[in-house]
Order: C-alpha cells, then sequence, then structure tokens
C-alpha cells in the first residue's frame, strides 16, 4: 500500500492517493483551534505534562471517529446530518438542530475570541475590535469556498495549518521537551478535581462536535458517491491516509503547546489566562517566539472560525433542509462571541468554558455515527467491523463517562 497507486479502475485511472488527501486538513483545524490553545497552556501551566495523556487518547479517539464519519459520507453519498434527519421526527430534528446551534456558537466563540486575542497581542488592537476583524477576515475565506469550491478552500486551510504547526511548535526549539516527565505523563491520572474539569475541555478541544458532522460532507463534495468496490476501496484508503496524516499533525501540536507551557510556564504568575502565557513566553523564549506564537494563534483563529461556520451551515441543511449562505451565517452567527467581547468577560476563562460545552455535545454526533456506520442497511460491506464497532462504543462511553464526572465535580463546587 503505497502513495502512488495508479491502475486503472472502472476503465479510467485512478488517482494517486496523493492527490486525493485534502479533507481531513479542513477538518484537523478544528483540532488546532483557540480553544485548544487555552486549555492546552492551562493544562501545562498548572500540572506539567500530567495530562498529556488525555491529548494522546482523545487524538487517537479523533483518529477513529473523523474516519468513520469520512467513510459514512464517501460510502452512502450522504452527510451525517442528513442521515440523522432520515430517522427523526420533525420535533426531534429541531430539537437535535437546537442542541447542536448551541455547539456551533460555543465553537464560534471560542474562535472568534482566539483571533482576537492574536490581534491584540500583535498590533494592540481592542479584543471588540479584533473580533470584528476577525469575522470579516473570516468572511474572506468563505468566499473562497462559495465562489471558487472546495478544493481551493482546501489549499488556503491547509496553508493556515502549516503556519498554526509552525507558530505553536516553534517555541520548542529554543525550550526543549523534557522526556523523562513526558513519558511519565503518559500515565493516566489526575491531580484534583480542577485536573478533571480542565480534562473536559481538554477533550472537547480535541473530539470536535462540527468536525465530525463535517468531516462526511467534505468527502461526499470531495470525492462523491463510489458504488464501484474498487473504486471505494481506493478513495477509502486513500481517506486513512488522509485522516491519519492530518491528526497527527494536529494531535502533535496540541502536545507541542501543553510540553511549551510545562516546560517554560511552569508556576509562572499569571500563565492562566492566554495573554499571561504569551508575556511569560516573550520574557522566557524572546520576543520573536512570540510573534510566531502569536501569528499562529491569528492564522488558528482564522481557519477555525470559517471551518465551524461551514459546519454550522451543513447541519442545518442536512436537518432542517435549509441552506443559508455561508456569509449571511457567518454575519449571523459571530453576534455572540462580539458580545462576549464586547462586556469584558475573560477572554481565557470563555475559551475554557466554550470547550466544556463542546464536551457535552460530542455525544451528539458520536452516538448516531457509530450507530449509522455499524449498520448494514446504511454502510452495506462497509459497515463497521465487530473490533471497530467495540473500540468506537468504547470511545463514546469513555467521552460520556468523563462528562458525568465533570457534571458531578461542577454540582459540588455550587452546592
Amino acid at each position: 500500500m503505497g502513495l502512488d497507486v495508479t491502475t486503472p479502475m472502472a476503465g479510467r485511472p485512478t488517482p494517486r492517493i496523493a492527490h486525493l488527501l485534502g479533507p481531513a486538513f479542513v477538518a484537523a483545524v478544528a483540532y488546532v483551534d483557540p480553544g485548544n490553545v487555552a486549555a492546552n497552556l492551562t493544562a501545562g501551566a498548572r500540572y506539567g505534562y500530567t495530562l498529556i495523556w488525555v491529548l494522546v487518547l482523545a487524538n487517537v479517539m479523533a483518529c477513529l471517529v473523523q474516519y468513520l464519519s469520512a467513510k459514512l459520507g464517501l460510502v452512502t453519498g450522504h452527510s451525517l446530518p442528513q442521515l440523522i434527519a432520515r430517522h427523526l421526527p420533525r420535533a426531534g430534528r429541531l430539537a437535535f438542530w437546537a442542541q447542536a446551534e448551541v455547539i456551533a456558537i460555543a465553537t464560534d466563540l471560542a474562535e472568534v475570541i482566539g483571533g482576537a486575542l492574536a490581534l491584540h497581542l500583535l498590533f494592540g488592537l481592542p479584543l471588540l475590535i479584533g473580533g470584528l476583524v476577525t469575522a470579516v477576515a473570516s468572511m474572506g475565506l468563505l468566499a473562497v469556498q462559495s465562489r471558487r469550491g472546495q478544493r481551493p478552500f482546501e489549499f488556503v486551510v491547509t496553508g493556515l495549518l502549516v503556519i498554526i504547526t509552525v507558530g505553536f511548535v516553534a517555541g520548542l526549539f529554543v525550550s526543549p521537551v523534557y522526556l523523562p516527565d513526558l513519558a511519565r505523563g503518559l500515565v493516566p491520572r489526575f491531580a484534583g478535581s480542577d485536573s478533571v474539569l480542565l480534562a473536559a475541555s481538554m477533550l472537547g478541544a480535541t473530539v470536535m462536535p462540527h468536525a465530525v458532522y463535517l468531516h462526511s460532507s467534505l468527502t461526499r463534495d470531495r470525492h462523491g458517491h463510489a458504488p464501484d468496490p474498487a473504486e471505494r476501496r481506493h478513495l477509502l484508503r486513500a481517506t486513512r491516509w488522509d485522516v491519519a496524516t492530518a491528526l497527527v499533525i494536529a494531535g502533535g501540536v496540541n502536545i507541542a503547546m501543553l510540553a511549551l507551557a510545562a516546560t517554560t510556564l511552569r508556576g509562572v504568575d499569571g500563565t492562566d489566562s492566554i495573554e499571561g502565557a504569551y508575556a511569560a513566553i516573550v520574557a522566557n523564549l524572546g520576543p520573536a517566539i512570540g510573534v510566531i506564537f502569536a501569528v499562529g494563534l491569528l492564522a488558528s483563529g482564522l481557519a477555525s472560525t470559517s471551518v465551524g461556520c461551514y459546519a454550522g451551515s451543513e447541519v442545518m441543511e442536512g436537518l432542517l433542509r435549509v441552506r443559508v449562505p455561508l456569509l449571511a451565517r457567518r454575519a449571523i452567527t459571530v453576534v455572540p462571541a462580539l458580545i462576549v467581547l464586547g462586556v469584558g468577560a475573560s477572554p481565557t476563562w470563555a475559551l475554557v468554558v466554550s470547550q466544556v460545552v463542546l464536551s457535552f455535545g460530542i455525544p451528539f454526533a458520536l452516538v448516531p455515527l457509530v450507530v449509522l456506520t455499524g449498520r448494514r442497511s446504511v454502510m452495506g460491506a462497509d459497515a463497521n467491523t465487530r473490533l471497530t464497532a467495540t473500540l468506537a462504543w468504547a470511545a463514546t462511553a469513555a467521552i460520556v463517562a468523563l462528562n458525568v464526572v465533570l457534571l458531578g465535580q461542577m454540582a459540588m463546587s455550587l452546592a
């Protein structure tokens, strides 16, 4: 199995696998959004390498669920929201869409705030103005998808992913990881109730509901429905390469962020906010690394808010059969984030809370995905094997269990 398969199939040359990559790189942007930055920097600054295992486990689960979503779209020719809508009455579709919209708002909140913070750090712009600039710039990215199609949009988003990777990894070349501590962080454990809340936030920032919904649409729109078995096998193989490559990069960036905080920010005052972490990075690693970090944060906010808006549009169309133009949806969904910035709420606190909200939306995406990909009536011969189904249900159960623990911790803290 290589990246240069070119044997004829279905009467025409088969594209090389490398030419079929792209949809997963769009989905992967959701895994390195500003919510990840807040959660990972906070985890590293407070607990060192202790929660590295959460990122590793979450990334493994992300690879599985993103592949299942991509496979669903490729095999059926329909998106996950479209298939969910087929199995729900109208009231059920409305309720499902309502919770998905709450998740979309939480997603947009994190991404617009991240872009605003980056512009504040780079140019001193007020946060509200930075949020408006981020929203307008994201409209430009969405215009690429609307007017030029998915492939150019994939190229633009992948370019931003490269900038994100450089921005968040560069600091480790100045302050290398201490490998023994990193290895100890792979052992699952918590460090008190606050670390459980943070772990849920990290999980919500890593396994993203809107990316699960969107990936099925991305592969459907890029590759179309593949009824020919040989062609479908080739596309599924390409999809596995696509998902593995994109999410290994995204997972590595997340681990690098936590490791940078654990190495550079541990015990430093004020590092529980992105602004404080940025100041500590500049003080400890130099202004050049600080600027590179802020540029990575800006690219993260721009790319992820565009992808999030794209996902929200696909969810609405799939569940309600209502198509709202991407630019109009962008103008509407940015309002809650601008309100949060306008009232002066702590940006980092809002980012972490938004990731906790996202963690509660994950089961609503995962349970239908695992059910549908396991049904032969939907997937035919490509339905999940027993092993795949077991792993998928185990991942879903683990996420739900963590959310139950989180609810208990929050209830105790409010009592």
